[in-house]
């Protein structure tokens, strides 16, 4: 959702100098791994606001990040099994201070994602409507690229910095072959690479092989088979709205629904007025967009100080897709961001209603 593969791999080669770094100098080479990844994590998230100097500043980090990590090798004058594993990873190396730092790490990071989950889904999706809502969507960005940071030390540790994608985004990209929604996608790319890392150490058990061959196929092979169900899916309409109406309970495709009603309402100070030319401007600037139906704005008769603004869509998907068009971020979401917090989207009785639960989309 993020579009931050890029910037793994270059938050993976600065991890990597900080490990060799700290192996040089004699030190922990988990804490060195942790403090490459989050200077990386701090440099991408605060000079890298748009994709595009983001991918500047990941260009920039990664072959610097590479030769430190080579010349601090190259001045290490002990085993070379430990030389080699910082690069293709070799899990039989982390001893039991590692493993607890890793575990300490770990549980940071999913501790992290579950109090920052619903704003930074909301900012991920939209982030110029998250923005308008009042959503920290720069400050969010800095604390999930450090999350990102510790995510990646601790799979330079296992999978090494140079294949690190195959554990962080191959798991990723497979859960979304398979579905949109944000919470399955976590749970199962969770589950993909725990797979993944498992099933590469019981292959590795008493192989000469380093484990990274055997994660790195897994982890592709699930993403072919993630591939093939989407394409399955897909050619069997599941991604698509039916083309007969359904029947009386049935759960209904979001694109199927017969009409949408959107009440936003609003609580306004008696002396804003300015308020009204506002929400007019808002209501003209919606009105022009594709499937709007029709309008009226209102005042509560017993209370001055409450405002409803209501919309009639053709569908929910076409009042979705009007909040991304531009003049409706610059002239209504501003506006629509005052509305109080409550659902503001309803179903017209004119059609079937879904009952059976929340839509598939």
């Amino acid at each position: 959702m993020r579009d931050l593969p890029f910037a793994v791999h270059g938050i993976s080669e600065l991890s990597f100098a900080g490990a060799t770094g700290a192996l040089l100098l004699g030190v922990g080479v988990v804490a060195g791994a942790l403090a490459g990844s989050v200077v990386a994590a701090l440099l991408i998230g605060v000079l890298g606001a748009s994709a595009r100097s983001r991918s500047s500043i990941v260009g920039v980090l990664m072959p610097f990040g590479l030769g430190l990590g080579i010349l601090f090798l190259s001045l290490y004058d002990g085993r070379a099994a430990n030389k080699f594993g910082l690069l293709i990873g070799q899990i039989v190396s982390v001893d039991d201070p590692q493993l607890t730092a890793m575990l300490v790490s770990g549980a940071v990071v999913a501790l992290g994602l579950a109090v920052l989950w619903r704003p930074l889904v909301f900012a991920s999706t939209d982030p110029e409507v998250a923005a308008a809502r009042g959503v920290p969507v720069r400050g969010l960005s800095i604390a999930f690229m450090v999350l990102l940071g510790l995510a990646v030390a601790i799979s330079v540790q296992t999978i090494g910095a140079l294949l690190v994608l195959s554990i962080i985004c191959t798991p990723a990209a497979a859960a979304f072959r398979v579905s949109a929604n944000p919470r399955v996608v976590v749970a199962l790319s969770s589950a993909f690479g725990f797979v993944a890392v498992v099933g590469g150490i019981l292959l590795a058990t008493g192989s000469r092989l380093p484990i990274t061959p055997y994660v790195t196929t897994l982890s592709f092979a699930i993403f072919g088979v993630c591939a093939l169900v989407g394409v399955w899916r897909q050619r069997h309409g599941w991604s698509r709205a039916r083309a007969s109406a359904p029947s009386r309970g049935e759960l209904l495709p979001v694109e199927t629904v017969a009409a949408v009603l959107v009440v936003n309402r609003f609580r306004v100070a008696e002396d804003d007025v300015a308020f009204r030319d506002d929400l007019e401007t808002a209501l003209a600037t919606l009105a022009q967009r594709p499937g709007f139906e029709d309008g009226r704005l209102g005042r509560n008769v017993d209370d001055p100080t409450l405002w409803t603004m209501v919309t009639r869509w053709a569908d929910v998907g076409s009042y979705r897709r009007s909040l991304s068009a531009y003049d409706v971020k610059l002239h209504a979401v501003p506006l629509l961001s005052r509305a109080l917090d409550e659902p503001s989207a309803y179903e017209s009785l004119d059609g079937p209603l879904n009952v059976a639960g929340a839509r598939r989309t």
